[in-house]
């Protein structure tokens, strides 16, 4: 992927550096009304690439600075989720255990009486 970008970055320059060997005569730019800028074209056309390239690579630092936020934040989420998990984990086993001793069968006098003991 790299040569790729390597070979696309490279005809746009070279496509730049020919343009401007073939257009030098200047040419005017209104900023707003009552500013004009005289430049040669190709200047001009470089600086709005320039321009264009900083916006750009602007632009992808935000879309990485929220992705980062984001994920920041789903993993905040996952590991609050997984405290709730483990609780009601907890709370299950132990309600297990409760229901378990209440569905024990109640001994009888008899059968708590050791082996050989008479009751009389």
């Amino acid at each position: 992927m790299r040569q790729i970008n390597f070979i696309i970055i490279f005809a746009v320059c070279l496509a730049l550096v020919l343009f401007s060997l073939e257009n030098t005569e200047p040419a005017s730019i209104k900023i707003f009304h009552g500013f004009q800028v005289k430049a040669p074209l190709a200047i001009e056309l470089l600086l709005a690439m320039w321009l264009g390239a900083v916006l750009a690579w602007f632009f992808s630092l935000w879309t990485q600075l929220v992705k980062q936020l984001e994920s920041r934040k789903s993993l905040r989420q996952m590991r609050s989720q997984e405290e709730r998990i483990q609780e009601l984990e907890q709370d299950v086993d132990s309600y297990k255990t409760m229901l378990e001793e209440q569905q024990q069968p109640l001994l009888s006098p008899s059968e708590s009486l050791p082996e050989g003991a008479t009751t009389e």
